[in-house]
């Protein structure tokens, strides 16, 4: 085999390495696994024992067993010559340790916290050195649909993760401006736009007293916790309890959020339930009251036309336009991280107050 050959090789099992990884870290169901000319080769089981299953990061046990009885059964498949290849110890060893282990029940580890992390392949420069620092976001889910708190906040959605990707491609609606993030859950997009879109002040806002009690461990998981003072107006984010609906106005400080200005509001799957469109809507209508100038972007996914469309109609009778922007959901196999379904169509829905033009 010539240089260029293998060289072309390498570079192309290391992409799907890459992805591997990411999509593990992510706690992805479905993995794109190397191909099986590459699982054979002992460096890449050395570099996946390493990234993945070294003790470094804290994956829950239960999806570690799973992948790692998948990766070694297609390892021990695609060796054709015992004496040339054959498994690593050191994944043979932490398979035998994790078949060891006594493992919680599945329905109660749906509901336990694991990190999360995702890979931001849009920050990130493809000539770019191994020792430079990855572009990554890592948060505190629980994977189940509805936490036993009742919520479905405390995992990320793909409008989220969508409507990061479009931020992340589009930095300058973001760059040095006040940011709030409605029902922000996980606080994906709200630690994006403060650890890596150059934001001036962020607030992440829910009305779950759940979610804003796991916010200040995710912004410490992302450096952007200072002093413990994660509630701060000196930091660069600051959670916030809000209630649509509600009328905005100050508890401890004279007005709401202390009379700081507002310059753009996001918010993603925050139109899912039919029932909570006009309370949304409302609290929208609010702050355009408030900040007349400001720059709304809600994305939606369309599980359900109807629902969607609710929310269209209630926008209209509010005074609201609705622009889509042009930012189609990419084939989950062109993905690089982070990684979302692409069965349903997702929109980014550009806001305009009617009166305000």
């Amino acid at each position: 085999m010539s240089d260029n050959v293998q060289h072309t090789k390498s570079a192309s099992w290391q992409k799907q390495i890459s992805r591997f990884c990411w999509q593990y870290l992510q706690l992805e169901s479905i993995l794109d696994y190397p191909d099986n000319e590459a699982l054979i080769e002992d460096t890449t089981q050395n570099t996946l024992h390493a990234k993945l299953f070294s003790g470094d990061q804290p994956i829950p046990p239960r999806y570690q067993l799973r992948v790692l009885k998948e990766l070694v059964a297609r390892i021990e498949s695609s060796i054709t010559d015992w004496d040339e290849h054959g498994i690593s110890d050191s994944l043979m060893e932490t398979l035998s340790s994790l078949l060891a282990t006594p493992l919680p029940p599945e329905i109660s580890a749906a509901q336990q916290k694991s990190r999360v992390t995702y890979h931001l392949s849009l920050l990130e420069d493809d000539d770019k050195d191994e020792n430079d620092t990855e572009a990554k976001i890592t948060l505190l889910e629980s994977r189940s649909l509805i936490s036993a708190a009742g919520t479905t906040g405390l995992r990320t959605w793909e409008a989220a993760l969508h409507l990061g990707q479009y931020l992340c491609a589009n930095p300058s609606i973001i760059n040095g401006k006040r940011i709030h993030e409605l029902g922000a859950g996980t606080g994906y997009l709200g630690i994006l736009c403060a650890k890596y879109l150059a934001a001036e002040h962020v607030v992440v806002s829910d009305g779950s007293d759940d979610v804003i009690n796991n916010l200040p461990d995710s912004l410490f998981l992302n450096g952007l916790q200072q002093g413990g003072e994660e509630t701060s107006t000196n930091s660069k984010i600051t959670p916030m309890q809000l209630i649509w609906g509600h009328a905005l106005v100050g508890t401890e400080e004279d007005k709401w959020n202390g009379g700081r200005k507002v310059d753009v509001v996001l918010g993603a799957d925050i139109t899912y339930d039919a029932s909570i469109i006009p309370a949304l809507v409302g609290t929208l209508e609010d702050l355009v009251e408030l900040y007349p100038d400001v720059k709304v972007l809600i994305a939606a996914t369309e599980r359900n036309r109807e629902t969607f469309e609710s929310f269209l109609t209630v926008c209209e009778k509010k005074g609201f336009g609705v622009d889509n922007a042009d930012y189609p959901v990419p084939r989950r196999e062109d993905q690089r991280g982070p990684f979302y379904s692409d069965a349903a169509p997702i929109h980014i829905c550009l806001l305009r107050y009617m009166e305000n033009e």
